[in-house]
């Protein structure tokens, strides 16, 4: 019993999945699975077969009645003359066993069976037989997808209004007694949302259960036809496309016979004129529809498929005509062809003494050219050196000349102050205020102010350059209100062309030790060189001013 049991959840299992993103790459997918199609078909043959290879000998009636059910569940979307005939012999086999139950669930497949294959009258005859009354839950769930597939059936054979209400009325009751945790609840509630032309929820839905669903769930080609049906409403041509061709791909590699999913998407191909695609397509879902023998397909299909093969036969027929006129341009265009071999050859031969000549010439050209490109590299970096002097040095004279203004009138105020107090003769305060280093520190600290202003105004990238010459764990990041820090103004200097750390140590009033320790620390977090570190942050900048 343990074997057969492992046995049955092996038959059940899906094939290997894939994951795309674009339209172009499930596309692909699709082709590849319709030129594999008669593989998955013998797979799915195979390993059928082999399920039955295992039957034994020795099994109760039961067991043969859940062994014939898994065969039934192999065949029912693959080949409906065999899921009848095992379903019938599970009906011999209720029968014998006086087994309500299991008389009612078969009677349900068949039901099933025989709409989808066209016997309409024998499926609501089944229908009508079976008490509702006595049904257990799950069985009761069976009957009303039952009911809901008989109408559906019967609408593609004669559309009616109320077959519509029907189909919506047993959805609705199907509602009722599914598990709302389930996916088939889910897909079903899903389904009522869009009867009622709610897709904006249903869309939402529907995506969630997309990126969640694996794609070997029988399930899988379900949501995507849904997704698919949702964008055709809304005429979405390229998301109808994707999602038709995910779930017809999906379709074709479980060797799902009895499938919607080709004909949509023949139907979408035959609408944007892509004929060939449009007829490789319905031809595939005709062969499904008629191998399995799902006669509401075969009915859905008829309208669609002779327009398309009309206009197949049509297109064939004038690609013959023109295939014949290029054939006969390309027999007159041979002959001209071959005359003008000849000439070409003669003229070769005269062009080929020339090209010699040529050759020479270009080589002694290229030389010149290469002496002219390299000079006028070398002018245009004189310029843009140049030029960010000259710039560089229009800049510090104008913010110089109001400076030395600032600071006369600033000297101008502070003597006036203290020439008030020595004739009020306020000895004391003067020499506090001469004592004091308060002005001195605010008039530094406004210095580097106007220099980092100055500074960042001429180049106004040089935190962000330099910092890319820096490891990413080693850039500086500056406190808020802070235009440059020290490390910065150090190097802010260095970019003027102060190279010399005694210089940097007066103007910054630090030591000499201090600004050679600021300088070796950066050098050591160099994303780049440290030899060549100094010499790039004296080229920030150039690259703009080149511009």
């Amino acid at each position: 019993m343990k074997n057969y049991l492992l046995l049955c959840f092996l038959v059940l299992l899906a094939n290997p999945v894939y994951s795309s993103d674009s339209t172009d790459t499930i596309l692909a997918k699709l082709n590849d699975a319709l030129r594999n199609k008669g593989n998955y078909v013998r797979l799915k043959e195979e390993r059928i077969l082999n399920f039955k290879k295992i039957k034994s000998e020795n099994l109760t009636r039961e067991q043969e009645y859940n062994y014939n059910k898994t065969l039934y569940t192999e065949y029912q979307k693959f080949n409906s003359d065999s899921a009848i005939f095992y379903v019938k012999k599970n009906l011999k086999i209720a029968n014998e066993l006086h087994d309500q139950e299991l008389l009612n669930l078969a009677n349900l497949q068949l039901v099933t069976l025989y709409s989808s294959s066209g016997k309409y009258r024998e499926s609501e005859a089944l229908l009508k037989s079976i008490d509702k009354k006595t049904l257990s839950k799950s069985l009761l769930q069976n009957y009303y997808v039952a009911y809901r597939e008989f109408f559906e059936h019967y609408a593609a054979n004669s559309y009616d209004v109320k077959y519509i209400q029907q189909i919506r009325k047993y959805r609705d009751s199907l509602l009722t007694v599914l598990e709302p945790n389930t996916l088939n609840y889910q897909i079903t509630k899903i389904q009522q949302v869009m009867s009622q032309k709610k897709l904006a929820i249903a869309e939402k839905q529907l995506l969630q259960l997309f990126n969640t669903i694996k794609e070997d769930n029988p399930q899988y080609a379900m949501v995507t036809y849904l997704l698919g049906s949702i964008y055709e409403e809304r005429h979405q041509l390229e998301p109808r496309k994707k999602y038709y061709a995910l779930s017809a791909t999906s379709d074709l590699k479980n060797a799902n016979k009895d499938n919607a999913s080709l004909q949509e998407l023949a139907q979408v191909f035959y609408e944007i004129g892509d004929v060939d695609m449009a007829y490789k397509l319905t031809q595939s879902a005709v062969e499904d529809a008629l191998y399995c023998n799902v006669q509401f397909r075969t009915l859905l299909m008829s309208q669609v498929y002779s327009i398309i093969n009309t206009v197949y036969l049509e297109r064939e027929a004038q690609r013959k005509t023109e295939l014949q006129l290029y054939l006969l341009c390309i027999s007159l265009l041979s002959a001209f062809l071959i005359v003008a071999v000849i000439y070409v050859y003669k003229q070769m031969k005269k062009v080929s003494k020339i090209r010699g000549e040529l050759y020479e010439t270009s080589q002694k050209l290229a030389e010149l050219n290469k002496d002219i490109t390299e000079t006028n590299n070398q002018l245009q970096e004189r310029n843009a050196q140049l030029s960010e002097s000259n710039h560089i040095k229009e800049e510090y004279i104008a913010h110089f000349f109001s400076l030395c203004s600032t600071y006369i009138n600033k000297l101008e105020n502070y003597r006036i102050i203290l020439n008030k107090k020595a004739n009020a003769k306020q000895f004391d305060e003067i020499y506090k205020m001469l004592k004091s280093t308060t002005l001195v520190d605010n008039e530094l600290e406004e210095l580097y102010k106007n220099f980092d202003i100055i500074f960042l105004n001429l180049y106004p990238t040089f935190v962000k350059d330099f910092n890319a010459l820096l490891i990413k764990e080693e850039q500086i990041v500056l406190k808020q209100g802070e235009l440059l820090n020290t490390e910065l103004r150090i190097f802010a200097l260095i970019r003027l062309g102060i190279n010399d750390s005694v210089k940097i140590a007066a103007f910054l009033r630090y030591s000499l030790s201090t600004i050679y320790n600021y300088r070796t620390r950066a050098r050591n977090k160099a994303a780049v060189s440290r030899n060549d570190f100094e010499e790039m942050v004296i080229k920030i900048g150039l690259i703009s001013l080149k511009v």
